[in-house]
């Protein structure tokens, strides 16, 4: 009989290894990434809609306590990060790097039960994809806010987005995203939640980017 409850367990474990992950995201478990939205980068297409779409990212983590890292790129020639984030009492980490993860590293070591990384800013192609693979090559969980990430060129935007997720990312929008991390409106914080979620996100041009039958989501 143990033999069998032996042979059984080991299968479930087996089945479990192999079985494609469902991409939960836990308060506990998660991190924020606020990815290098400076002053010198707002000609990009839709920046004040992405960073608004990231500023309530970050409220939503500030009131559940899911830390968040903010990088710069370059801050001598490419300025702080704009004041409409709301990243106060964020400590931004300068880097030249196009991933986030090489300055982040000791921010992750540190944190073991790290599993989920919600990852907003700009460029997609760049700083965001490259980020993206670090990340996934760690082992870790990556959920882009597609909402909260842009390009200069929508080309680059919509073939970034669609790389990430043949790597295995997950694309999400800020509301799915913030709704998956409250679970239940019983939650104590759900009605200031609530509240920064009652107003749709705005619009960033996704639509005109996924609508027909986009070759590259198939």
């Amino acid at each position: 009989m143990r033999s069998h409850l032996a042979a059984l367990h080991s299968f479930l474990q087996d089945m479990a290894a192999v079985k494609p992950s469902l991409g939960r995201v836990l308060p506990g478990s998660s991190i924020l990434f606020l990815c290098d939205m400076q002053e010198k980068f707002r000609h990009i297409a839709y920046f004040p809609q992405i960073v608004s779409v990231a500023a309530r990212m970050l409220k939503v983590a500030r009131l559940l306590a899911v830390p968040a890292v903010l990088t710069e790129q370059y801050p001598a020639g490419l300025g702080p990060t704009v004041p409409e984030l709301g990243a106060e009492g964020l400590l931004p980490v300068a880097k030249t790097c196009f991933s986030m993860v090489p300055a982040v590293l000791e921010e992750l070591d540190s944190r073991p039960q790290l599993r989920s990384v919600l990852l907003c800013g700009i460029e997609t192609q760049a700083c965001i994809l490259n980020t993206t693979l670090d990340l996934l090559d760690r082992g870790l969980q990556v959920h882009v806010v597609v909402d909260a990430c842009s390009s200069r060129s929508q080309v680059d935007r919509l073939v970034a987005l669609a790389r990430m997720r043949q790597s295995g990312a997950f694309l999400s929008t800020s509301e799915g995203l913030i709704l998956q991390l409250v679970r239940d409106a019983a939650h104590p914080q759900f009605k200031e939640i609530q509240k920064i979620i009652k107003e749709p996100a705005p619009d960033s041009g996704l639509l005109s980017l996924f609508q027909g039958q986009n070759p590259l989501f198939r």
